[in-house]
């Protein structure tokens, strides 16, 4: 399903003129060779565009749309009108001439080809230019001395025509190309795999550029280059062990290129590089879901800025604000339907390939519900400074210890927990063991963490018992056990605090982790202490009540003090304790006052 969703998404954009015709891709190019009509190297023309990547703006290769470029093998094999110097100029930095002359020599030969019998001046231009350069005196050539290092490091060149233009925009050429391409084709016709229909089989496929971690000259999805991977018969024969038409294949691996190309619609989650689309043209499907995955990340919020247009960036936030305020999108713009298909593809890096994390597809309407509901689940009471939302890139980082030199979590944990948002499965339950191990190395209570251990609780099945604390904030009316004593805990600390306010280690940095996991051997401990402070405290008859409130709900004369609590039950032991902490600073209401 993945490869036909991605040709059905070409054609949507090839219909709305948005994509690459086939036989022509879209390439990196950082340098043109400027040509005079007579074939002379008269000057090098820079490409490069200025690119903002977060607060740091950088200088990339220009995406240029050019004849369809040939996947590089170990063997020599030229592209037509961009290649590298190696084939251009017949130069390199690997010292080794022989190699680059032979790579020079296909280049040459296969303009010549394509080229003698076209009638324009950008085509009598570069013949011109190849029969009179010779790689030997090339690094001598005052002309590339001044760009020489960058040339020479792989980067992709085209041919600019003096007082013309580029040679790969003119239609001479390019009806040329397609000439060549159609009539060079020695393809074995089979049933394709995506259409169905009988077409002439792709052999290789397209590089796959742009995911992270995976070789930056690209990697695949479709290959064979072992015995063992292929079918009976189909020894060496690569691409037809997995039959996928020529057109077909060109399809999908230019529609994801085209996906992972665009920055302001991707993200990466771990090692997984998650791209998605619509079945439209029109971006505002993958603006929104970009807004809903990191709403209040900064960086996301300048990209989502540089929408086409400011009218469109307003619609991403009113349909976000009133998904948040439950109610219906339907009717908020002609441009929106929340029952058009999306699709989410998550490809994380494996040597020369691409593995597929996950692949989920359904109503885009269904998709921004879940992630609403899981903002709703992670909900919990807040500093008032506090963003309403926190993103998934942030959750994640409460996995990692602060003091570690690499803030990147667990991929294989950041991948499952995003297939978790978008399915609306339960959380794994390695994200909440994740958290509670950070709680008892750091003893940091965070609303990060809290918000964490209370939504896998709503969503575990099996703690259906647990659901009358599973709030927002403080309830006050239940007597959960491990809840009470969470809160009995962080009235006890507010009693310490209270009667010694410029203290440096609280019974929390003590005793909290014990607390937590074998309550029956600390809290009488705790109790006792807490004598001292109410006498002391100004204010100790408040905390002396609320710890007598809180002692009733515990019936310890019939029930006393648990020797230890599950897993299970020590996150609700940290919820209760967050949420009286909260209550414990929170201004009274006039009614209350």
């Amino acid at each position: 399903m993945i490869l036909q969703s991605l040709v059905n998404y070409y054609d949507i954009l090839e219909k709305a003129d948005k994509i690459s015709k086939p036989g022509f891709c879209m390439a990196k190019v950082s340098y043109a060779l400027n040509l005079s009509k007579d074939g002379e190297l008269v000057g090098i023309i820079p490409l490069k565009v200025s690119e903002k990547r977060g607060k740091k703006t950088y200088e990339v290769p220009q995406l240029v749309e050019v004849p369809e470029q040939y996947k590089k093998t170990v063997g020599i094999k030229s592209n037509f009108l961009c290649e590298t110097s190696k084939y251009i100029l017949g130069i390199d930095s690997s010292n080794k001439p022989e190699r680059a002359r032979q790579c020079y020599q296909a280049f040459y030969d296969l303009h010549k080809t394509i080229l003698s019998n076209v009638k324009c001046v950008e085509a009598r231009a570069i013949l011109s230019f190849l029969d009179a350069w010779n790689p030997e005196f090339s690094e001598d050539n005052q002309v590339l001395q001044e760009y020489m290092e960058e040339i020479l490091s792989g980067v992709n060149i085209v041919f600019h025509i003096e007082g013309v233009g580029f040679a790969h925009e003119n239609d001479a050429i390019k009806s040329a190309w397609k000439n060549y391409v159609s009539n060079t084709s020695d393809s074995v016709k089979m049933q394709c795999l995506v259409t169905g229909e009988m077409l002439p089989i792709a052999r290789l496929h397209q590089s796959i550029k742009g995911v992270k971690g995976a070789q930056p000259t690209g990697a695949s999805i479709v290959s064979f280059n072992d015995r063992a991977y292929e079918s009976y018969g189909r020894t060496e024969q690569q691409g037809l062990n997995a039959p996928v038409s020529e057109r077909a294949a060109f399809a999908y691996t230019t529609a994801l290129n085209h996906l992972l190309a665009d920055s302001r619609h991707k993200q990466i989650v771990g090692d997984t590089t998650v791209v998605y689309w619509a079945d439209s043209p029109k971006t505002i499907y993958q603006d929104i879901f970009t807004f809903a995955l990191n709403p209040e990340d900064k960086e996301t919020q300048e990209e989502t800025e540089r929408t086409d247009d400011l009218a469109t960036a307003k619609l991403v936030e009113d349909v976000f604000h009133r998904l948040a305020a439950g109610m219906p999108i339907v009717d908020i713009s002609d441009s929106l339907n929340p029952e058009t298909r999306f699709y989410v593809l998550g490809l994380a890096p494996n040597a020369a390939r691409l593995s597929v994390r996950f692949f989920l597809q359904d109503s885009f309407g269904k998709f921004i519900g879940r992630i609403m509901e899981h903002y709703e689940n992670m909900r919990i009471e807040k500093a008032p400074f506090e963003p309403e939302y926190v993103p998934l890139w942030k959750l994640m980082q409460e996995t990692v210890s602060p003091k570690s030199t690499d803030k990147a979590s667990s991929p294989l944990l950041s991948g499952a927990v995003l297939r978790a948002i978008l399915s609306g499965s339960q959380y794994p339950a390695a994200l909440y063991n994740s958290i509670m191990i950070r709680i008892r190395a750091e003893r940091e209570v965070n609303r990060g963490k809290v918000a964490v251990i209370k939504a896998y609780h709503l969503r575990n099945p099996n703690n259906l018992n647990f659901k009358e604390v599973l709030t927002v904030s403080l309830n006050e009316q239940s007597n959960n056990r491990p809840y009470v004593l969470g809160r009995l805990f962080a009235v006890l600390e507010k009693a310490q605090l209270d009667a010694n306010a410029n203290i440096k280690a609280t019974i929390k940095d003590r005793y909290f982790t014990s607390a937590c996991a074998t309550p029956a051997s600390v809290f009488p401990v705790l109790l006792r202490l807490s004598n001292h402070h109410i006498a002391k405290s100004d204010y100790g008859h408040i905390s002396e009540r609320k710890i007598q409130d809180l002692m009733d709900k515990l019936d310890l004369d019939s029930n006393p003090f648990p020797a230890h609590l599950s897993l299970d039950e020590q996150g609700i032991f940290i919820l209760g304790y967050y949420h009286q902490k909260k209550a414990n600073y929170t201004k009274l209401t006039k009614e209350e006052e």
